[in-house]
């Protein structure tokens, strides 16, 4: 009788082992698919034409929140699979709602941030920004993250409740900027006659502009050794570096060839 019931208890024992090993493997199955669809669908998704006609910066927050969403759901099946009560995991949550707060107040200040960045615009993909101590190209407006790409190619990740509570400068949102320059000469030469080179140098620029303002360059302060002019030249946004590195450099080597000297420099002996 005792190895009757025996034998019974041992396949009741690996009746639930094979179903729980079963309902684990079902699971993984489900999230294995899972994963998969959801990268031919967020792929499907990048390529839409309906996507396609977003702005750069809402088009990445779009498929960064449909990625979450999607992932979400994926994980509420294979909890559901697993067997365990979704009104007990609500209820753990709850509980330990106010200490999942606060471990998600960072994430939850940049998603708030990602989210006003969509709806201010403060700059858009491919604008060069400075920011929260960083400058260079923005490439990628995540949910939480906004991807910065430096000059030197460097790849930096800003947290969106920073950009949201900082000061943003966009040198990209205008058709035009203006390159500001100063140069120094000596005390004895002819103001006019500086200016006239300098002028002249900016005329002779295909990419400097004469609107909204003429090339200027007057007189604008000094020391007891030198003389500073100030140079300003308007020009389209994507000529600035041009402008501004031509425009040092042909003023510098126009300014050595009329012979103008440069400020004089006081050398001061050791001990006196």
């Amino acid at each position: 009788m005792g190895n009757v019931i025996g034998f019974y208890a041992g396949g009741a024992v690996m009746s639930v082992i094979s179903s729980a090993v079963m309902t684990l493997l079902f699971a993984a199955i489900v999230f294995v698919v899972g994963r998969f669809i959801i990268r031919k669908l967020l792929e499907l998704l990048e390529k839409s034409k309906a996507l396609g006609r977003l702005e750069g910066e809402v088009r990445t927050f779009t498929l960064s929140f449909v990625k979450i969403a999607l992932y979400v759901l994926l994980l509420i099946c294979v909890i559901g699979i697993l067997g365990v009560p979704m009104a007990s995991v609500v209820t753990v949550l709850a509980s330990a709602g106010v200490a999942i707060g606060l471990a998600l107040q960072g994430a939850l200040s940049n998603l708030a941030g990602g989210i006003m960045l969509m709806v201010f615009k403060p700059f858009k993909l491919g604008d060069y920004v400075d920011a929260a101590g960083v400058s260079g190209v923005v490439k990628e407006v995540t949910l939480f993250y906004t991807v910065i790409m430096t000059l030197d190619n460097k790849r930096i990740t800003v947290p969106n409740g920073s950009l949201m509570n900082t000061n943003v400068v966009d040198y990209s949102s205008a058709e035009l900027r203006r390159v500001d320059l100063t140069f120094a000469c000596a005390k004895s030469e002819a103001p006019a006659r500086i200016q006239e080179i300098m002028q002249q140098v900016m005329a002779e620029q295909e990419k400097v502009l004469s609107q909204p303002d003429a090339p200027f360059a007057r007189l604008s302060g000094g020391t007891n050794e030198a003389m500073e002019f100030t140079v300003r030249a308007w020009c389209k946004n994507e000529d600035y570096w041009a402008v501004y590195f031509d425009l040092t450099q042909k003023i510098t080597e126009a300014l050595a060839a009329a012979g103008v000297q440069a400020p004089a420099v006081r050398v001061v002996s050791e001990g006196k």
